[in-house]
This record gives structure tokens, sequence and C-alpha cells, in this order.
């Protein structure tokens, strides 16, 4: 099978998991306590206006025909209306959703920079002072709260020191929008002075978000390069007279990397939807304050909209990961 056969199966694929999703979040939001038409309606509403509500939104039709008329909307790009906002759910998410992308992305991109060559280190320095550092961090990792090690790093780098900007995502006038990305809308629009302050404000949320992720790669690096040393190829590499560094690089390196990029993309998509903390902790115009108001308010069409928008994201992440498999072992084939 070829790559792109594979690429387009696996896109089919993608039709019954959103429906399975849609439907998941559809039952709940109905099973869940509420009116939504007395939401949508207001406190102060009589009920002749919610009836009438009721019955323009089809929400006293039967449970299938209301379902089957959510899929019609979703096809026409409708996610429905926020009732805390009212808006479109889909213009409330172009507005709240760069934020959080943006963060996880930055996140995600500092726990594979620093967190696969830590594992590196910590598998061929095994038992040594640099693999019980790197092992100790990932125990620290794994076991410290979010919201714990944000605001212990907002109190030390921005109130005592003063060296970090606070809570927010830029101090300063933010860049012309074009994708509501702010790295990106800076440098697409030559503004230094916005990137290097939306960069600064990075700093903090993306290693809280990160750093739990972190530890999890780490020890998945060293756990997979361990078991790879021990294969025998690699011993016959070495008596060959390989130098090490090329042993690791060539031989090594590719058949530890699978099961780590595995991890990394169920990390992603749950760094994703998972943010919240770190967004509240660090004021971050994200998704968080979204998401939480709607639970709050019980605003079923934006939390099913937001379900939708990471499901995708997190199905999009990992058919790249699967696609990367063949890249880094030429002997996978689709």
């Amino acid at each position: 099978m070829s790559p792109l056969t594979y690429i387009i199966r696996r896109m089919f694929l993608v039709i019954p998991i959103v429906l399975g999703v849609l439907s998941i979040t559809f039952l709940i939001s109905h099973i869940v306590p509420g009116d939504a038409a007395q939401l949508m309606a207001g406190p102060r509403a009589t009920p002749e206006i919610i009836e009438r509500i009721r019955r323009e939104s089809g929400l006293d039709r039967p449970l299938y025909v209301q379902f089957g008329m959510y899929i019609s909307e979703l096809f026409k790009g409708n996610l429905g209306k926020s009732i805390l906002t009212r808006r479109p759910v889909l213009a409330d998410i172009v507005d709240y959703f760069p934020a959080t992308f943006e963060l996880t992305t930055v996140a995600m991109l500092f726990t594979v920079i620093v967190g696969i060559p830590l594992g590196i280190i910590s598998a061929v320095h095994k038992d040594r002072i640099l693999d019980q550092l790197s092992r100790l961090g990932s125990v620290i990792g794994v076991s410290m709260p979010i919201f714990w090690l944000g605001l212990l790093l907002m109190l030390f780098f921005y109130v005592r020191l003063g060296i970090l900007p606070g809570p927010g995502r830029i101090t300063g006038e933010p860049p012309v929008h074009i994708t509501g990305l702010f790295i990106l809308d800076s440098v697409l629009a030559g503004n230094w002075r916005a990137l290097g302050d939306s960069l600064s404000h990075l700093v903090m949320p993306a290693f809280v978000l990160g750093y739990a992720v972190l530890a999890r790669v780490v020890r998945m690096m060293r756990s997979s390069m361990l078991d790879v040393f021990s294969q025998d190829y690699i011993q016959t590499a070495r008596a060959k007279g390989l130098r090490e560094r090329g042993v690791i690089r060539k031989h090594a390196l590719r058949n530890a990397l699978i099961p780590t990029l595995t991890v990394i993309g169920l990390s992603y998509g749950e760094l994703l939807g998972g943010a919240v903390a770190t967004e509240l902790i660090f004021a971050w115009p994200g998704m968080a304050h979204y998401v939480v108001g709607s639970m709050r308010t019980l605003d079923f069409p934006a939390v099913m909209g937001v379900t939708l928008v990471i499901a995708l994201v997190y199905i999009l992440v990992n058919l790249l990961v699967d696609i990367s498999y063949a890249f880094i072992d030429p002997r996978i084939r689709y």
C-alpha cells in the first residue's frame, strides 16, 4: 500500500471517529440536567417564550431527529450559537483557539527539543550522575502539580526578580491580526518588538505546560534507547569499530524514536485539551476561559464545538505521527 492510499484510508476512518465523539457529547448534553430552551431564553423569560424557542430550535422533537439536525448544520459549517456569548460558536473558537494552539505547540516543541536529547544522554550514561539527575527531574515533573509550579515560577521570576513578564499574552500592542498566532503574525508583519514581547510571555506558561510531558518523553526515550542498546545489531556495529556517536545516531536513535513519537502524539492532544490550569494561572486568553464559562452556564453548543475541534486536531496529529514512522524506519510499509 502506498503512503497516499494509507492517508486516504485513514482520512475515511476519521468519519466514524468524529461521529462517535459527536454522539457521546450530544447524549451527554441531553443527559445533564438543565433546559437548553430556558438557558437560551434567559431567567426572566415567560413560559410562552421558552416554548417558542424550544419549537424553533427543534428541542421538542425526538432525540434522533435533533441529532440529525445537528449533523446537517455541521456540514454547513454551523456549530450552533453560544448561549453564553450569543455569538456563533465557530466565531468564538476562531477568536480563542489560536492562543491555546500557540501555547500548546510551543510547549510541545520545548518538550521534544529538550526531552529527546535528555533521554539519549540518560541512556548513554546509565546509572551515572547525569542519568540520576535526569530521572530525578522526571519524577519531579510527573508528580508536581501544574498550578503550584505555575504560581511558584510567577512569584520567583515575575514578582521577585522581574526578569519575565507577568500574566497575559502580550504587554504592548499585539501584531496585525493575520492568523491569530502572535509569533507567526509578528514574523509575517515584521514586527520584531511584538515577537520578542510574545515570546517572553510564552516562556513560563510553555515551560509549566510542557514540563510534565517532558518528564514522560525523557523516561520513554531512555527506556527505548536502553532496549535498543541490548539488541544484537548494536553489538555488531560496535564490534565493527564504529564510533559510539555513529552507533547512537545511525542505528539506535531511529529505532528508539518510534515509541517516543507515539507518546509525543498522544501528549499533544492531551495538552491541547488540558491546558485549562495553565491558562487560568497565567491569564492566557485561550480556550480555557471559554470552556470553563461554557460549562458553568451549561452552554452545550459551545462545549460540543470545542470538543469537536480538539478531537479533529488530536486525530490529525496522530495521523502525522503514524505517517512519520515510515520516514524514521524504512522497514515499515503501509
